[in-house]
């Protein structure tokens, strides 16, 4: 059997909420398959579902109907422990809020997955200062998030997500707090950790700056996967721009 080049693959999935006596159904039956080593861009309005898809891709939620992949490995037919496991292992996550432990250090921040995967302590702080290098703050090492800036934070938050040499890093809205200048800086870091260790970063975002560097944007509307562009498809201008949402 021929190894699969596809490293998600997401078949029929829809997820339903109920808030009160209303059904919501936030996303309508989804099929999407993700490339390894890509770099795609999951994007949309408000309320379109990418938030909700973003979490079914991560293990983060499981859908109400349908089924999500990892590796051809059916993510939700895991127990708790076999899809910690795999979170831990496979995927790397990056959040808006940088979700950085504040009473720690980058460099403890950073190594801390390392710990929880089993990595003894002087291999994670070795490890971790190389990523912290990586990402530009090895001069930063043992610095506090209130000792950073935002996009530092940021930073910190994609060496960590590195930590475990994931197959596949998420990044929810990873600029939404970042001015342009450093939303730009952040952008471009993940676009070449894509490119250097074939990593699969799939983010979901309202970032039009995202077009720049995406392998493939998939839009999402009302729950549905609107279209699907590949890069050299792409023809978004500025004016269109407002159109979108």
């Amino acid at each position: 059997m021929a190894e699969s080049s596809n490293i998600v693959r997401v078949t029929g999935v829809t997820k339903s909420f109920r808030l009160g006596k209303v059904e919501v159904q936030a996303l309508k039956g989804i099929d999407l398959e993700i490339a390894k080593g890509h770099y795609i861009s999951i994007m949309g309005p408000s309320g379109s579902g990418k938030s909700t898809l973003f979490n079914m891709i991560g293990g983060l939620d499981k859908p109400t109907s349908g089924k999500v992949f990892i590796d051809e490995v059916d993510i939700a037919q895991l127990d708790a422990y076999e899809l910690a496991w795999l979170r831990c292992r496979k995927i790397g996550y990056i959040f808006q809020t940088f979700n950085i432990i504040q009473v720690m250090t980058a460099l403890e921040n950073v190594t801390l997955p390392m710990i929880f995967a089993g990595m003894n302590n002087d291999a994670a702080v070795e490890k971790g200062l190389q990523l912290l290098e990586l990402v530009g703050l090895a001069d930063r090492f043992n610095h506090k998030p209130f000792e950073l800036s935002g996009g530092q934070q940021q930073r910190v938050a994609i060496a960590r997500a590195l930590a475990n040499d994931p197959a596949i890093i998420l990044a929810d809205e990873p600029t939404g707090n970042l001015d342009l200048n450093t939303g730009e800086d952040v952008i471009a870091l993940l676009k070449r950790l894509s490119q250097e260790r074939n990593v699969t970063v799939i983010s979901a975002t309202h970032d039009f700056k995202m077009l720049n560097v995406s392998d493939q944007v998939v839009w999402i509307r009302d729950g549905r996967v609107d279209k699907i562009e590949d890069r050299e498809e792409l023809s978004i201008s500025i004016g269109q721009i407002g159109t979108r949402e």
